[in-house]
């Protein structure tokens, strides 16, 4: 996979053998940042124009849904053969994440608290490898992070490119931190962090611990439910619940 131009630098970490070494996971919308609404219409304009139909896509539930798995059900639930939607799932990308790249507002954005400092600290560590894990399409990944300056962080990941559902991102997310590493990562050297249900079950269908946050659209006590292994209001506290994060 050739590094987006966003991205920073190849990680380069000391001879140690696993050391201690954890790989951190990170989703995007809800975790990091809030789009607020403006993303859904530029959306909906890119389906228009490759498949004439938005579908129901005022009442889909994106959170947590990789762009492809969207654009599959809103697609195929408006009558569209499912071939047909795969065969324009490229054009669907090429519009969707241009017309995001130029029309995305920042002013219309929120930037969750707590992020910036969470990541400059665990950025620092030698100890520490962050990476991306989003449902997202890496270019349109990287033009919601590239707002607030958080390319910076994450040199790689797992993205909606990858995959149509999330479950299947993080062996993608594990074998591109050997090759960018030279370390093998195993589920407990690692932690997903995300605000939805979806990223609870895809951490739990690797055995992987995962850290919920309850800056997206979902309650809480609905990731506590769901099996998240630690649940938090905000990434201030993530070090209060899993210690290695202080």
């Amino acid at each position: 996979m050739t590094p987006h131009p966003l991205a920073p630098s190849p990680i380069a970490l000391p001879p140690t053998g696993r050391g201690g070494t954890r790989l951190v996971l990170f989703d995007i919308d809800g975790t990091l940042l809030d789009c607020g609404p403006q993303v859904r219409p530029l959306f909906a304009s890119a389906l228009v124009e490759v498949y004439g139909t938005t579908g129901d896509v005022d009442g889909y539930d994106f959170a947590g849904r990789t762009d492809p798995r969207i654009v599959l059900d809103l697609m195929t639930g408006a009558g569209v053969p499912e071939g047909e939607v795969r065969e324009k799932l490229p054009r669907m990308r090429e519009l969707y994440v241009e017309r995001l790249a130029e029309a995305l507002d920042r002013e219309r954005m929120r930037l969750h608290v707590g992020v910036v400092d969470l990541l400059e600290r665990l950025a620092a560590r030698k100890d520490m490898v962050l990476a991306l894990l989003t449902g997202n399409w890496e270019p349109g990944a990287r033009a919601k992070l590239a707002r607030f300056d958080l390319n910076r962080f994450f040199a790689f990941g797992a993205f909606g490119c990858d995959a149509v559902d999330r479950s299947e991102l993080p062996p993608v997310a594990l074998e591109r931190a050997e090759r960018e590493t030279g370390r093998r990562f195993r589920p407990e050297d690692v932690l997903i962090v995300g605000d939805s249900r979806l990223d609870v079950s895809c951490a739990q269908a690797h055995r992987i611990p995962c850290l919920a946050v309850a800056t997206g659209r979902t309650p809480a006590e609905a990731l506590r439910v769901a099996g998240a292994d630690w649940v938090v209001a905000d990434l201030c506290a993530a070090a209060s619940q899993v210690g290695w994060l202080g």
